[in-house]
């Protein structure tokens, strides 16, 4: 019997979005913007000691492969012709630090996620050498000092792990977001891999000056980090160089495939959900939650606690835009830890589940501090709260409580966005894994008390780093003129709720996150010493005793 005949689509563009909790691989039809396969995998995390995060950077770049192989089986069964891939963007979980041996590839240590608090004694003794009217660090790269940061992560890396020491002082250690452990890795690694960064991630490490889009030698100086171990800055949409396939992968047809597009995740949803005008903006729903407003090509410094970021730069001769963020910690990980901590569900979907049997949090307040809290507070002294707890409250309130608090955090870095812009959003765009929670989306509307409107197709991110990568110069398969964009189909949540209940549970929930502050000082988070229990005040066991109820409740089953 003769082979079935391949499909013709037309060019096809690959896009690995690697984020915190898991990484992909999709493929799209760069005419029709068409989601055609894709394949997802978890990724561990690893939490050493109280505040620390980290990840294996050889078990990420194991999951980029595995995720190429499977979409590209997936493909096959589609009839699809793989040879139709004409490039491949990349999208990263951002600051995510990494330092590995360019002559063997190996990394040097784990991935400093994020996430990571262990670096908060650092910030706090770098702050004290910044003058008070001369904020340096935040002119130059418009970010807080903060534990969230590159340049602070590399910092730990170099003071306290020998096998880095050593290969700096040999010229081995190379440094990098995930975006260059990956795009050197799939480039050849070793054996001529590229070392490189765009201006997205570069701009999150606290060593990139965002005006002359350069690493700045000044602030390179002040964190102590020598330069030659930094990539090289690129746009966001050029071609860096050609995939080389490991031979443990059996997607050979790759081989060859530009490499011409990286984003910073939250870059690319910007670009994926098609905000290129002033004043358009985004919020992504991911492990943390991050509302991103183009500005244009002009900085925009913030008043009311967000960040001023590089948004994208769409080739080398194209303008670079900016971007003012809100930047949330924990969104979606509230959802895995009540899986995986508490147990109180199997599955992330349950947690809809859940909430929608109550339909109320019945009083209870989420407060998921804990990573400290992130914009508008920037206040690392804050710990997760459970508040406003009865006899009366069950997992399902809590779990309902999360998912407002997703909403919540939403809604104070959405008011600073609006007080810095000085022209409210009148709807709110959404993206990520969890809006497919349509209580969650519901939630959002009522609680910021505008409608809230999601694509129909989630995966912004990746066809944002998709777009990127089919639109580079060498490459040319997508057109980013306005009129050739593909129109998107749009679901709309209307708030359901009267303004006035809206800013009660909204004024209720301030309460609570000014309770979860001050809970813990730099010595007693870093070294884990118990001690810490001595200064903090009674509500915090109160708090924990009732979670611990409800968690020896649910495991005996009365709950």
């Amino acid at each position: 019997m003769a082979a079935a005949k391949k499909a013709v689509l037309g060019p096809l563009v690959g896009a690995v979005d690697q984020g915190t909790s898991s990484t992909r691989f999709l493929v799209f039809n760069s005419k029709t913007a068409e989601l055609l396969s894709h394949h997802q995998v978890e990724i561990k995390q690893e939490f050493p000691k109280e505040g620390w995060v980290e990840q294996d950077p050889m078990e990420i770049l194991q999951s980029v492969y595995e995720c190429i192989e499977k979409t590209c089986e997936k493909l096959g069964q589609l009839n699809i012709d793989i040879s139709n891939i004409k490039a491949i963007g990349v999208s990263n979980q951002r600051e995510t630090t990494v330092v590995w041996d360019k002559l063997t590839g190996e990394p040097l240590y784990n991935a400093l996620v994020w996430l990571d608090l262990r670096t908060q004694s650092t910030v706090e003794t770098l702050s004290k050498r910044i003058p008070g009217n001369n904020n340096f660090v935040k002119s130059k790269t418009g970010l807080p000092l903060s534990t969230y940061f590159s340049a602070v992560k590399l910092r730990w890396l170099l003071d306290n792990v020998t096998k880095v020491q050593k290969a700096v002082k040999e010229d081995r250690a190379l440094f990098g977001t995930i975006d260059s452990w990956l795009i050197w890795s799939l480039t050849g690694g070793a054996n001529g891999g590229v070392h490189c960064t765009d201006v997205t991630n570069a701009s999150r490490t606290m060593l990139f000056n965002i005006h002359s889009l350069e690493w700045d030698k000044d602030l390179c100086e002040f964190f102590d980090i020598p330069m030659k171990i930094l990539p090289n800055v690129r746009s966001s949409s050029e071609i860096y160089g050609l995939m080389k396939i490991s031979h443990s992968l059996k997607a050979g047809a790759l081989e060859g495939v530009p490499i011409s597009g990286c984003l910073g995740d939250q870059s690319a949803a910007l670009v994926g959900q098609m905000c290129f005008q002033d004043g358009q903006a985004k919020n992504t729903y991911g492990t943390g939650c991050f509302l991103l407003c183009n500005t244009g090509r002009k900085c925009v410094f913030s008043d009311h606690g967000l960040l001023t970021t590089v948004a994208y730069k769409l080739g080398r001769d194209k303008p670079v835009y900016y971007a003012l963020e809100g930047s949330v910690a924990i969104a979606g990980a509230v959802i895995r830890w009540l899986r995986d901590n508490l147990g109180i569900i199997k599955t992330s979907e349950e947690i809809e589940k859940l909430a929608k049997e109550v339909g109320t949090s019945y009083g209870c307040y989420f407060v998921p501090a804990f990573s400290g809290l992130y914009a508008p507070y920037w206040e690392p002294s804050a710990r997760g709260i459970i508040c406003g707890l009865t006899q009366f409250t069950n997992k399902c309130h809590v779990a309902f409580a999360a998912l407002e608090a997703v909403c919540f955090q939403t809604r104070e870095i959405l008011d600073a966005m609006n007080r810095d812009c000085g022209i409210p959003l009148s709807h709110l765009q959404v993206d990520g894994g969890m809006t497919n929670n349509k209580i969650l989306m519901q939630l959002q509307a009522d609680i910021l008390y505008i409608p809230v409107v999601k694509p129909s197709m989630p995966e912004t991110t990746a066809l944002g780093a998709a777009m990127a990568a089919g639109a580079a110069e060498g490459v040319g398969v997508w057109s980013l003129e306005p009129e050739d964009l593909s129109a998107v189909t749009m679901e709309r949540f209307e708030p359901q709720i009267n303004a006035e209940e809206s800013e009660i549970r909204y004024s209720t929930w301030k309460k609570a996150v000014m309770k979860s502050m001050g809970w813990v000082t730099t010595q007693s988070a870093e070294s884990g010493d118990p001690s810490i229990f001595c200064s903090l005040p009674l509500g915090f066991f109160i708090v924990s005793s009732m979670v611990m109820l409800i968690g020896a409740r649910y495991i005996s089953g009365t709950l």
